[in-house]
């Protein structure tokens, strides 16, 4: 399965989990270290919903950046992304609507709630800052 990386602005994501601080302190040093972003977000093509990239998309908005790259999926609709619940997420079940409902409407999960089984697969990249400060699209 080919997966494209596409530059996307940061309005268009919508998260549907919280993230840990810690995480994003963590991850925000090694983004300035690499001087790059090194693994694309993952994103449901129709909401806008991150289904994986929570910390990654914190540290965007924290460094100012004006895009992110994302990998856009069909998420209701494709079969291949298996969702499930990481250990001591406080939930019985998920479901991927769940997961669309908690992002359109802004009542997040906690973190680590949700597992999107593709994020495993994301293509390596190297997206260097100075072009994730400019829009997605230029004019």
């Amino acid at each position: 399965m080919g997966m494209e990386v596409e530059l996307v602005p940061l309005e268009v994501l919508r998260p549907h989990e919280q993230v840990i601080e810690r995480k994003v302190d963590q991850l925000e040093r090694m983004t300035h270290r690499w001087n790059a972003y090194t693994k694309p977000l993952l994103l449901d093509r129709t909401t806008g919903t991150i289904l994986d990239g929570h910390h990654r998309y914190q540290v965007a908005q924290r460094i100012d950046l004006q895009c992110v790259p994302c990998v856009l999926i069909d998420y209701l609709e494709d079969d291949a992304i298996e969702l499930d619940l990481w250990p001591n997420s406080g939930r019985d079940s998920i479901s991927k609507q769940d997961v669309v409902d908690a992002a359109l409407s802004g009542k997040l999960m906690r973190p680590k709630t949700s597992r999107h089984r593709l994020s495993d697969h994301l293509p390596p990249i190297a997206v260097p800052l100075s072009r994730l400060r400019q829009p997605a699209f230029e004019t």
